[in-house]
């Protein structure tokens, strides 16, 4: 796992959305972690883990102190204990797990206990009557501990991993994303929200997400040690796994995902220099696009919209017109190719479209191909006009 791998180095680069020539270079030496030391006490359980921050955190005896419940854990306040211990507030922090109000309040954090909500004092409960806190930015999901941790403390987590001054525009997008991507689903799983709006019963289980595979890191009902001890160490287990998806996440989204939101938004800027309709797309160069495309849409109010994207397939060098689907998960598209084309290949395409060069058109008319980017071109425009 990423976060985990005892000398393993990454170099990443991303790009601003708004410069795609801004390019920023970072490397992270990833940390094994060091075995637990537990305290034996029966309440409260202190679990003084490593750090697990591929960033430069002081490197001293703890100081600071962040408690969350003690018995069966999930995956928000796992997570919200490795975020928090990312912080320069909370590097290097004890994590103290018990439910005895005497002994939090003296603590410096509190995450999912306590019954308070108040930033002020670094108290991020979400289980008290009247709490409905959310994201903000159009989100609407009810966030958990692990929310509320990210919702104050993901921009310096972001800035810090890839080493950049959190009021960078770019730690701003990848702010967002992350939590579209990963965390919002963290919170929603732990507060109950069904994905869908539906009295019918689920299709299939799914018990591979996030929140299940930390959830089975709690002590089996048949293991014979039921120890606080035995308990921290599942713990620490939580914290590595749900911690180390969640750099994952950051990582991937700065490494790839900025770069193609650049790509897509140079390529969108310039679709009037392709055709005059504003329908047609060029990918300068080939990369994951189709969320992209329709996130900066609506962001940008763009109309009409685009109903053909072209780009070049690297492995045979020719050239793909493909059709905008209507929506991310749909396989209808905006405007297929037309439906004279479809199912046609070579001599009989290029004679009933007049066009030379053709490779073919699907039968379903989302996808076509042409030996050059101008018969590509041709085939889109052509197609906008059937």
């Amino acid at each position: 796992m990423l976060a985990l791998t005892g000398g393993f180095k990454q170099k990443l680069f991303f790009v601003s959305s708004s410069s795609s020539s801004n390019f920023f270079n970072f490397s992270k030496t990833l940390v094994q972690p060091r075995p637990l030391q537990f305290i034996a006490m029966a309440t409260p359980q202190t679990v003084s883990s490593p750090p697990y921050s591929t960033a430069a955190s002081p490197n001293h005896a703890p100081v600071k102190r962040v408690g969350t419940h003690n018995g069966s854990f999930h995956c928000d306040e796992a997570l919200g204990c490795f975020m928090i211990r990312l912080t320069d507030k909370f590097a290097n922090a004890e994590i103290v797990r018990t439910r005895d109000p005497q002994v939090l309040e003296t603590l410096d954090a509190v995450l999912d206990v306590g019954g308070v909500y108040d930033p002020s004092r670094d108290r991020y409960d979400h289980h008290q009557k009247g709490f409905q806190e959310v994201f903000g930015y159009g989100f609407s999901t009810k966030l958990s501990s692990a929310g509320l941790v990210y919702k104050h403390f993901g921009k310096e987590i972001i800035g810090k991993e890839l080493q950049v001054d959190e009021d960078h525009p770019d730690v701003l997008c990848l702010f967002l994303a992350v939590y579209k991507s990963f965390m919002e689903a963290i919170d929603a799983v732990d507060n109950g929200i069904n994905r869908y709006d539906t009295d019918k019963p689920p299709r299939y289980v799914n018990n591979t997400h996030l929140s299940s595979r930390v959830g089975r890191l709690n002590l089996d009902w048949t293991d014979p040690d039921q120890s606080s001890e035995k308990e921290n160490e599942a713990f620490q287990r939580a914290m590595a796994l749900a911690g180390g998806e969640f750099l994952e996440s950051v990582h991937f989204h700065a490494r790839s995902w900025l770069p193609a939101r650049s790509v897509v938004l140079g390529c969108l800027a310039a679709r009037f220099d392709v055709d005059p309709s504003g329908e047609i797309m060029v990918l300068t160069r080939f990369c994951p696009w189709k969320l992209h495309l329709f996130e900066l849409e609506e962001e940008m109010k763009i109309e009409p919209s685009i109903k053909y994207v072209l780009y070049q397939d690297e492995r045979s060098k020719s050239w793909r017109i493909q059709a905008v689907a209507v929506s991310p998960d749909s396989f209808e598209s905006r405007k297929p190719l037309p439906a004279q084309w479809r199912g046609l290949r070579d001599d009989d395409l290029c004679k009933e479209c007049g066009i030379p060069a053709c490779v073919f058109v699907h039968m379903s008319g989302f996808i076509g191909g042409n030996q050059s980017y101008e018969g590509a071109l041709a085939m889109a425009k052509a197609a906008l006009k059937l």
